[in-house]
């Protein structure tokens, strides 16, 4: 037995010597976290506060409104007060023409049957958008994608429509496709025929005038998306195609088309959306057309509401208006961006 083991103090703990650390992080008092949650909180106020009062007053308040007035006969020059309570009638009247037996055939003619034909024009155009719109923009776009000495002033001249004024685009194709416009007089010098009412006015030829216009107008941002997309597309695959013995049309099928995907899924649901709630270029366009060739769901509410002062009869447009947008895009996203959107949550 060592001196030190008889003295007892073998075992006891070294005078001055430190206990093991615990943890290398210092203890965050309890009062921090509080504190950091108030600062959370008070962030997310100040940057999203103000947006989303915008939201509720220019969006969310409209609609609670318009879905109130749409169960009311009201006329818009008089106040609201005096307005008559009639339930679901102004949809019915839209949809199927009334529930009376007895007014159903004029209530049909009057309501049911310009409803149904804008309906018609706004789906037709979603469909000529993609049989017409989306192969040339695709054309363009892969042929605007090659450098050649120009391309940036091309991309300009093909994208400056887009961002017109539709007004002033309105404005513009209205004095060229004049009766006594350039347009004609090129089409009469050329030994063509002219539409005998016009171009915007005759039955026949004013709808396709009127697609013609949407085309020009709108293509341009289809161009520009899929020009995005296709700066993507890594060049090493392309020349990889290249080398061996793909040829440049088939270099774009097989790899940049199908790269892009994405972006023109993307295209469509904004063409679909914007085909369901087009109105400006429709609008200016002499309202739709003198016999509704061309009219939309939005100039047939908009000319329900100012022209006959039918203000509850236009909020019922309003609210169908917005119960085709959401019902479309929420099947466009539940069944065509499926697949991308479950892609981006597994990356």
């Amino acid at each position: 037995m060592t001196a030190l083991e008889a003295s007892g103090t073998g075992n006891a703990p070294v005078v001055g010597a430190q206990a093991p650390a615990t943890g290398s992080d210092p203890v965050t008092p309890a009062t921090t976290r509080p504190r950091r949650d108030r600062r959370k909180w008070l962030e997310i106020a100040i940057f999203v506060g103000p947006a989303l009062l915008i939201f509720l007053a220019f969006v969310v308040f409209p609609m609670v409104m318009a879905a109130r007035y749409s169960f009311y006969k009201w006329d818009s020059r008089q106040p609201f007060e005096l307005a008559e309570f009639i339930g679901f009638d102004n949809y019915t009247r839209a949809l199927v023409g009334g529930t009376d037996p007895e007014t159903k055939d004029i209530f049909w003619k009057a309501y049911a049957q310009p409803f149904w034909n804008a309906v018609g024009n706004n789906a037709q155009i979603i469909a000529l958008s993609m049989l017409v719109q989306l192969p040339i923009a695709m054309v363009v776009a892969l042929v605007l994608n090659r450098k050649f000495p120009g391309r940036s002033a091309v991309r300009l001249v093909i994208f400056a429509p887009y961002v017109l004024a539709e007004v002033t685009a309105g404005l513009m194709w209205m004095m060229l496709l004049d009766p006594r416009g350039p347009v004609t007089e090129m089409v009469q010098g050329l030994g063509l025929p002219v539409p005998g009412q016009g171009w915007l006015e005759d039955p026949q030829w004013g709808f396709w005038t009127f697609f013609f216009i949407v085309s020009w107008k709108y293509i341009g941002l289809a161009i520009i998306l899929f020009l995005a997309g296709l700066s993507g597309v890594s060049p090493e695959l392309q020349e990889a195609a290249s080398i061996d013995g793909a040829s440049w049309w088939q270099v774009q099928w097989r790899i940049n088309i199908p790269l892009i995907g994405p972006t023109v899924r993307v295209w469509a649901f904004l063409s679909i959306i914007g085909s369901i709630q087009l109105f400006d270029m429709a609008w200016i366009l002499n309202r739709g057309g003198s016999t509704d060739q061309y009219a939309t769901i939005a100039t047939l509410m908009v000319d329900t509401g100012t022209q006959r002062n039918d203000g509850g009869y236009a909020s019922a447009l309003a609210i169908i208006m917005f119960v085709i947008s959401m019902v479309a895009a929420l099947l466009y996203m539940g069944f065509v961006m499926r697949r991308d959107t479950a892609d981006s949550k597994g990356a």
